[in-house]
């Protein structure tokens, strides 16, 4: 990887968030490194410090780009969903959620591991400034909203007893959170794309059921 040509004056800042992109997307979090990343720019190393604090700082900023293209691929396939009928729209709708989400951790595995790489009080500290900054929180801008939104939309259309909503999305998250990491870094890595497609369809439809009616 050799240094960009250059960057346009006063976007330091963006160009060290976008090598730093770059580079965990091939690395995964162990890419995102100040020193490797002010090199790939074409600055010095304590350029970086007037930008960012220290190396979690910067890759707090990862992790929302990479948390960013994972909702995008969520609602991307959730977006695709053609069922009419209202119940089966809102069910397919999930389970295409749950798919876009397999499909990014598969696709852009570095930037996957990057989404949760992140320490919590140094995200804690972005959520707070953008709560300074009177931005308010849009529910599905992350993939946690994108998920609670089509809960409760199940819930409006009667698949979803009320009763039974809290905590569906923990079961939700878990298995598609589990399905990726096994097929990414466990045993099921090396099983062929045919079977793993056919397991996928198969846990999603067990998850749209179990939380169905009973």
């Amino acid at each position: 990887m050799t240094p960009r040509d250059g960057y346009h004056h006063g976007n330091l800042r963006e160009a060290l968030v976008d090598a730093a992109v770059e580079l965990a997307g091939t690395s995964g979090p162990e890419g995102v490194v100040l020193r490797a990343v002010t090199r790939h720019v074409g600055v010095s190393p304590n350029a970086a410090y007037r930008h960012f604090a220290d190396r979690e700082a910067l890759l707090a900023e990862v992790s929302a780009r990479a948390m960013g293209a994972l909702t995008r691929s969520m609602a991307a396939r959730q977006d695709a969903v053609t069922e009419q009928d209202p119940v089966d729209r809102a069910v397919a709708r999930l389970e295409a959620i749950g798919r876009g989400y397999v499909d990014f951790a598969l696709a852009e595995p570095g930037l996957f591991r990057v989404c949760f790489a992140a320490p919590p009080e140094v995200a804690l500290a972005w959520d707070s400034r953008d709560q300074e900054a009177g931005e308010g929180p849009d529910p599905t801008a992350d993939p946690f909203g994108v998920l609670n939104a089509a809960l409760d939309h199940l819930v409006e259309v009667g698949w979803l007893d009320p009763v039974r909503r809290p905590g569906a999305e923990v079961l939700c998250w878990s298995t598609v959170h589990g399905f990726a990491t096994l097929h990414l870094d466990g045993p099921l890595r090396d099983v062929p794309s045919e079977e793993r497609e056919q397991a996928l369809t198969m846990a999603l439809a067990h998850v749209s059921r179990g939380i169905g009616p009973a």
